[in-house]
């Protein structure tokens, strides 16, 4: 197992370099592409030194790992678009986070499930865990997404200070009690069977192996953040140019976070893991609630910036299909290629409904 291959620690070198020079030139032209590309393999780096200290700690504190990474990556391009939009930018939060759920849920779950039940037949997993970590993400989607649409303190799809103070107050206390069920309590409702183990992913990396890829982890996600700062105009600029409507750009933003975190999912449905598919899906579902509210109401309190949390009614109903569908899915402990078929229709409708609202 190859620890630190030379593109891990290039990219996030040339990330480095390329926000030396948008100090003395525009992000624009040839500067663009190489933006690009340097923030994209900034993501995978990270994502990649994230997986070796999984792959050390084990589960599911592996998925852990990867949740809160990418998490990270995902608030530094929220709050940096906030910062620079201004009021303008007071639903991108909502529509970040929906859109990580709906591609968590809908996508992400119906490819591996798919992959899976194609590869395999019929796979198991432990409804324990699945539906543990389902109901925690159906609450925070609710009071988070839902709530605000029926509240009488503030006018519109959103909360006052008070009632957004509790309400992050109460995604972080949430969050911090699934991890704690999910690493201690009962551990054992998250671990794959290990009949099911890859023996390709026997070999543990060292603990300086380990030492250095949290260093170049950090290194990689303050790159992240300052790159997506540099680069959020030019996502929304593209969004407009295209006409599609403006929370196209929470799509694309959460998309984008998410891509590496879904291909080690579907690659451990695929070895016939769908138990640490799970724990990577509906992981960072709940990390993109449970840490992203709370660092977004912080700030927007902060600033003294609105703030839109609540749904319109498509979006609500939504959402509720998708609950009730994961809901159905995790029922049975089982998942065939039927499954996978109907959560990617969803997707299908969800993408298709975003851009032509």
């Amino acid at each position: 197992m190859k620890i630190i291959p030379w593109w891990s620690w290039a990219f996030p070198l040339l990330a480095w370099l390329l926000l030396g020079l948008k100090t003395v030139m525009p992000v624009s032209g040839l500067l663009l592409p190489l933006f690009i590309l340097g923030l994209g393999g900034a993501v995978f780096a990270a994502v990649h030194f994230a997986e070796v200290i999984a792959h050390k700690v084990g589960e599911p504190f592996g998925t852990l790992v990867l949740a809160v990474a990418v998490t990270i990556i995902e608030v530094a391009l929220i709050v940096s678009v906030m910062l620079s939009g201004g009021a303008d930018k007071a639903s991108l939060a909502r529509d970040t986070v929906f859109s990580a759920v709906m591609i968590v849920c809908t996508g992400v779950v119906g490819i591996c499930t798919l992959i899976g039940a194609w590869r395999h037949g019929e796979q198991e997993f432990k409804i324990q865990g699945a539906n543990g970590a389902l109901a925690v993400l159906v609450a925070l989607s609710v009071l988070t997404m839902v709530l605000p649409n029926y509240t009488l303190s503030s006018s519109g799809a959103s909360f006052s200070v008070a009632q957004l103070e509790f309400v992050g107050l109460e995604s972080l206390v949430l969050y911090g009690v699934f991890v704690f069920v999910q690493t201690v309590r009962h551990r054992a409702y998250f671990l794959p069977d290990n009949e099911t183990a890859d023996p390709h992913d026997m070999a543990l990396p060292s603990t300086q192996a380990v030492f250095v890829s949290l260093g170049l982890l950090v290194v990689s996600l303050v790159a992240v953040v300052g790159m997506a700062k540099g680069l959020s105009p030019t996502i929304e600029a593209v969004v407009a140019r295209s006409g599609a409507p403006e929370s196209v750009v929470g799509v694309v933003i959460a998309a984008f976070v998410l891509l590496p975190e879904s291909l080690a999912a579907m690659r451990a449905a695929r070895r016939n893991q769908l138990q640490t598919s799970f724990n990577l899906a509906f992981g960072s579902a709940i990390a993109s609630i449970g840490l992203t509210i709370p660092v977004v109401a912080t700030v927007s309190i902060l600033i003294g910036q609105p703030l839109t949390l609540g749904l319109d009614q498509k979006e609500t109903v939504l959402l509720a299909l998708t609950m009730l569908l994961s809901t159905l899915t995790v029922a049975t402990g089982r998942t065939s290629i039927l499954q996978g078929a109907i959560h990617l229709a969803v997707f299908a409708v969800f993408l298709f409904f975003a851009v032509v609202p």
